[in-house]
């Protein structure tokens, strides 16, 4: 059975760059370009890992984690932006994010961090 991954990042290339890498490792992932068509429209209990931009229009990263939370859905959450200050790594971890990635990643990061945060 695949790995679940749910993508949610406002730029089109890095969604389709993160969709293709990960899928080439063999997970099947779902992407929206908002945190907001994301949350109307995912179902949130069929993912095993999201990665999630940190910096978009409308609701940013932090926004998600927090309605995800108020919706009692528990999974690991990638955290993916740039530049990652010490300010939204205490900020990300103290609402539960699994880690904080930044942009650009380099080969084999992403996946190798969703394999982590799935099997841990």
């Amino acid at each position: 059975c695949k790995m679940r991954i749910h993508l949610v990042d406002d730029d089109r290339a890095v969604r389709d760059a993160f969709k293709f890498v990960l899928e080439l490792d063999g997970m099947a992932v779902q992407t929206w370009e908002s945190g907001v068509l994301m949350l109307r429209d995912g179902d949130l209990l069929a993912a095993d890992c999201m990665v999630l931009d940190c910096k978009m229009p409308d609701l940013d990263g932090f926004a998600v984690v927090r309605a995800l939370a108020d919706r009692q859905v528990k999974l690991p959450i990638i955290m993916i932006t740039a530049p990652v200050t010490d300010a939204i790594r205490r900020l990300a971890q103290s609402i539960g994010v699994y880690c904080v990635l930044e942009k650009p990643l380099l080969d084999g990061i992403l996946s190798a961090a969703v394999r982590d945060a799935i099997l841990n």
